[in-house]
């Protein structure tokens, strides 16, 4: 294959992730492309990405499709990541909604949530707050992501030991987890999978049937995004929050010109934003 042919099969390859995922790979990223598509490649006796692309177009292809997102997006995840959306969480945050004399669920959607340590944080900070003595409002948790095999992972809950050292204190693990039988992992208590629900969402698409939110945890995944996409989520994202609801992003991300939709807040440490 001519290199020339290896950079158009590529620039293929860009387009067709751009367009199912959103995900806009850099120029110079051929080489992570074809490492993580190896496999995937080798199995299906593809000689290159020119080929991939074709066969991922033919009808009948989703499963194919599946494979081929499930190993373009990176799922780097740790629970109670970044610590200070989940201490506002504890500290302010859910004590105000959960006294607020409302009987409806306090709603919080964790979009991209990887293998389900984000959502779960969120339920033990509920639990938590419950703890301190706030009124038990019900916390109602959605979880989506675009890949299924991170959300398969997410729904068994159960999580090995260098998981579950990763974010969680000896105190955490022994309050909130279960050892397996055959003590290799650890597996969350029911009560708290009850308040997670997961479903699969692509975040270019519709977010209509999640209904509306309180909190928002969108973390970390923007920064895949080219700057349109970006501005389509956010302002998607603002829709889909209550008035005055609260969006948390990544800390390498922001919410760049659309101050008119949200208020910068300083939570001391770390920010969030408000639903103008």
């Amino acid at each position: 294959m001519t290199s020339s042919t290896a950079v158009c099969g590529f620039d293929a390859f860009r387009q067709y992730l751009r367009r199912v995922s959103g995900i806009a790979l850099a120029e110079n990223k051929q080489y992570l492309v074809e490492v993580r598509l190896r496999r995937i490649m080798t199995d299906m006796g593809l000689g290159n990405l020119t080929d991939l692309v074709e066969l991922l177009q033919l009808p009948g292809s989703r499963a194919l499709r599946g494979q081929v997102v499930d190993a373009m997006t990176t799922n780097e995840t740790y629970w109670f990541r970044d610590q200070y959306p989940f201490e506002c969480l504890r500290r302010t945050l859910l004590p105000e909604l959960l006294a607020r004399a409302d009987h409806t669920p306090v709603r919080i959607w964790s979009a991209a949530c990887s293998t389900g340590q984000e959502p779960f944080s969120i339920s033990i900070a509920a639990q938590e707050s419950y703890h301190s003595g706030a009124d038990a409002r019900p916390v109602e948790i959605v979880a989506t992501d675009l890949s299924s095999r991170v959300l398969g992972q997410a729904l068994a809950a159960e999580y090995d030991q260098l998981a579950i050292t990763r974010g969680l204190d000896d105190s955490q693990v022994r309050d909130y987890f279960q050892r397996s039988d055959d003590g290799a992992s650890w597996r969350l208590k029911p009560h708290l999978q009850e308040r997670v629900s997961f479903r699969a969402l692509n975040l270019l698409d519709s977010y209509a049937s999640l209904g509306q939110f309180d909190l928002i945890f969108c973390r970390n995944v923007l920064i895949y995004f080219d700057s349109d996409a970006k501005q389509d989520i956010l302002r998607r994202l603002h829709r889909a929050l209550k008035p005055n609801g609260i969006l948390f992003l990544g800390a390498s991300e922001g919410v760049a010109n659309l101050t008119d939709l949200f208020e910068l807040v300083h939570a001391h440490p770390g920010i969030y934003y408000r639903a103008r």
